[in-house]
């Protein structure tokens, strides 16, 4: 039996390949192996919503997918939302707006709104606060994070 696996993963529009434990964590690939820390580490059980990522374009939580499982997908982390050292739209609005207050859950809820704005680009109020419902926030009360994509939405930046 083996302790460690080869893998390619396409993740932010690019192939990267890494040794993995058999039942590691896409989050600890992301994390430990990568570098890309943006998913962050928050319940380890699915819940918080903190270590979310897009999996072909919808919202998974890293922390329970398993990387082995990943290969054939795509896999953009919020460091694939931008160009480097750029903010994305959504990010820039969230800056805006004082969204992201302590900043832990942020990751997690760019990853849960640039999907909802992918497949619905002009979300009401109930849509976003819908999107984000699984995502743990403990000190903006949500309120400036909808009111920055209402306001992003309504100056065309979407």
């Amino acid at each position: 039996m083996t302790d460690t696996m080869d893998i390619t993963l396409m993740i932010n529009g690019e192939r990267r390949a890494l040794r993995v434990a058999p039942f590691e964590t896409l989050l600890t690939s992301l994390r430990d192996r990568l570098g890309l820390t943006a998913a962050k580490r928050g319940c380890n059980q699915g819940v918080c919503g903190a270590c979310s990522v897009l999996l072909d374009g919808w919202p998974a939580r890293a922390c329970l997918s398993v990387a082995a499982n990943c290969v054939d997908q795509n896999i953009t982390t919020v460091e694939g939302l931008s160009a480097p050292l750029e903010l994305s739209p959504l990010q820039a609005a969230m800056v805006r707006a004082g969204a992201i207050q302590c900043g832990f859950c942020t990751p997690g809820m760019l990853i849960s709104l640039t999907a909802l704005l992918q497949e619905s680009p002009r979300p009401t109020r109930d849509d976003i606060r819908s999107a984000i419902s699984s995502n743990i926030c403990r000190c903006t009360g949500y309120q400036k994070i909808v009111e920055a994509v209402v306001d992003m939405v309504a100056a065309g930046a979407a």
